[in-house]
């Protein structure tokens, strides 16, 4: 941690949990979240991503890193992730945490820019942590087009939610793409889904 700001070592000495109320408590609509998603939770994301033989994984939201952690331990190499994280305190965290990921501190909702320097670059999945019930739906909507603009038909888009229902409504999908829900992942607390979503031609 040599070379971290104190604020930044300060906030490394919390537990998780304790830095997700912070940030809850600081940006309610970015966060999302009282914790961080459980161990369950974070392996059946890193599953739903597929093999994941080669390209990059792209991770939204990635907080304190449990689902990051989850993909490392399922093989991806650390050089093979991207994370998006909106919280400078949360960058610092993951940069320290993971050796050899690339933490980017930007705006997931806005990708074309956020990740203008992976064009050419073969990302065959994204996983995200995005409480995306916050937003409008056309906001939603349109983070999976641009998603999908990046990774191509080939990819995967991988998201969670607490609720039954897909986070991104089903009816704006129609013709466009295809949406499979998990079983409940009733080890995580609360309970929680896993939506997984592909271009419909490639479902």
């Amino acid at each position: 941690m040599q070379g971290l700001p104190q604020d930044a070592k300060r906030t490394l000495k919390l537990g998780d949990r304790a830095r997700f109320l912070k940030s809850l408590v600081d940006n309610p609509k970015l966060t999302g979240a009282v914790a961080p998603s459980g161990r369950a939770l974070a392996r059946a994301m890193a599953a739903a991503s597929g093999p994941l033989a080669s390209g990059l994984v792209v991770e939204l939201g990635p907080g304190t890193g449990p689902v990051t952690k989850a993909l490392i331990q399922r093989g991806v190499p650390p050089s093979r992730l991207v994370l998006v994280e909106f919280s400078p305190t949360f960058c610092r965290l993951l940069a320290a945490r993971f050796a050899g990921v690339r933490v980017i501190q930007g705006d997931a909702y806005d990708l074309p820019q956020t990740l203008a320097g992976l064009r050419g670059v073969e990302v065959t999945a994204v996983v995200s942590s995005l409480p995306l019930l916050n937003q409008p739906p056309h906001k939603r909507e349109k983070l999976l087009d641009d998603a999908f603009a990046i990774m191509g038909a080939q990819g995967v888009f991988v998201q969670f939610t607490y609720g039954p229902a897909s986070p991104v409504p089903l009816k704006s999908l129609t013709g466009r793409y295809a949406a499979v829900r998990s079983a409940p992942v009733w080890l995580n607390l609360p309970p929680a889904r896993v939506w997984t979503y592909r271009p419909e031609t490639h479902a």
